[in-house]
This record gives structure tokens, sequence and C-alpha cells, in this order.
């Protein structure tokens, strides 16, 4: 009995690197939520600061239309665009909402 294992030191290290490995996969992620919705509400200020906010305004205005990529609905394509999603159903009437396809082009702006 003077000869232990060593998966009775092993198997400790290996679950907290385990459990280090799952909590930076995880924090990253859950902060870059909160960091995607932060910035939609700071162009108002930032653009009003500096040139470089009112040059992103201008280029999401010369939008005119957005290529569907694979798993997009109207509503993701209203968030990524800006655009509210009854504008993009109101230049899109012929559009079927529930069977968007990849590489069609939906009107954003008239």
């Amino acid at each position: 009995m003077s000869h232990r294992s060593p998966a009775r030191w092993l198997a400790p290290v290996v679950l907290v690197t385990c459990a280090v490995a799952v909590y930076v996969v995880v924090k990253p992620s859950s902060s870059d939520n909160g960091a995607s919705t932060t910035p939609a509400a700071r162009p108002a200020t930032d653009s009003k600061q500096s040139t470089g906010g009112t040059k992103a305004h201008k280029s999401q205005t010369k939008r005119h239309s957005y290529v569907v990529k694979p798993g997009d609905t109207l509503s993701s394509i209203a968030l990524k665009t800006g655009v509210p999603l009854a504008r993009i159903e109101a230049l899109n009437p012929n559009v079927d909402t529930q069977s968007l396809q990849a590489g069609q082009r939906i009107k954003l702006a008239p």
C-alpha cells in the first residue's frame, strides 16, 4: 500500500483544468453579448463626437439590398442592417418570410 496511484493527484488536476477551460470558453461569449448590445446604443453619441461615426451611418444608408445568407430570417436581417422589419416587409411584398433562400436579394431601401 505504500505505492500510490498517480490518479489520486492527477484526477483533481484534470478536473480543475477542465473547469478553467470551460470558464475561458463561456466567459467571452457572455461578455460579447453585452458588448454587442452596448455599441448599438452608442452610435448616436459617438457620431456627434467623431467623423468616423457619421461615415458608418452613411454606409448604412447607402446599402439598398441585402443578400440572404443561410439561416437568415427577415427579423435577423432587420437587426443586422438596422432597417425596421416593417420597412423590409413593405419593400419586399413578394418575399415569402417562411422560405428565404440563400443568395436571394432583399431590398432595404427604394
